[in-house]
This record gives structure tokens, sequence and C-alpha cells, in this order.
């Protein structure tokens, strides 16, 4: 399953906002993805994170055609290493900016990246093209 689906994260938004004045949350934004060997045990399963930037330099080495679902508004890949399937979930550029434009349309206080310290241009690019970005302490 996708890290943060737009669909789960809205749910969460409108439950959040009926209980908490909407400009006093801050929406955590994903910055990575998850490789998750095949088949899914619920309970079991562990999945290998990876950054944005590596689950995209993945799927070419592997030659994985990156699909995207609509519903969770998230991209993913399958593969094969060492006869099992992976499947991996990670944020592009249309992810990014679904959940970003939930933020405005929730009129939050705003957003936090949850990890920050990988570097993901797409991230960056969209998120200065749709806000005014503001440090705050």
């Amino acid at each position: 399953m996708a890290v943060a689906p737009v669909d789960k994260v809205e749910q969460v938004l409108r439950f959040a906002t009926s209980v908490i004045p909407s400009g006093r949350i801050f929406m955590g934004v994903p910055n990575y993805g998850y490789d998750w060997t095949l088949p899914y045990v619920p309970g079991e399963s562990v999945a290998r994170a990876l950054s944005n930037v590596e689950a995209i330099d993945q799927a070419i080495q592997v030659g994985a055609h990156i699909q995207y679902d609509e519903t969770a508004q998230t991209p993913f890949y399958n593969y094969w290493r060492n006869n099992a399937e992976h499947e991996v979930w990670f944020e592009d550029a249309r992810s990014i900016r679904a959940k970003l434009l939930l933020a405005n349309e929730y009129r939050l206080r705003g957003i936090s990246v949850w990890n920050i310290m990988q570097y993901f241009p797409q991230l960056w690019m969209v998120l200065n093209a749709l806000f005014e970005i503001e440090k705050l302490d």
C-alpha cells in the first residue's frame, strides 16, 4: 500500500478539522518509499525504506514500469529479485501535489516534510510552485 494514500490522508484531515481548528494543524508529507517483499503477511512482513530518488533509480536498474494508482494518487512498481516479487511505493511530483492541495483545501497551518534529509528535487519544485515557504522557529 502507498505510504500516505491521498484518500486516507483526506479522511484523517476531515476528522481532524472537525475537532481541531484547521489553523492549528500541520500535515506531515512523506519523503520516502517502501520496498515490500511479496506476498505481504500482516504482522510479519517488513519493508525496506528507501528515498524517492532511490526508488526511481531502482526502477530504472531493474527495468520496472512505474505505474500510478489513481485512488491513492501514488506511484508504484513491481520487480523480481532472488526469486521473490517486490512491490515499491514512493512519492513523485503528482503525489506530492495531491497532498499539498489537500493542505490548501483544508486551510491547514502548514505542512512538514518527513524525512527532510533525503534530497528530492520534485518535492521542492512542486512546493515552491504552489506556496510561499516560511520557516517557523
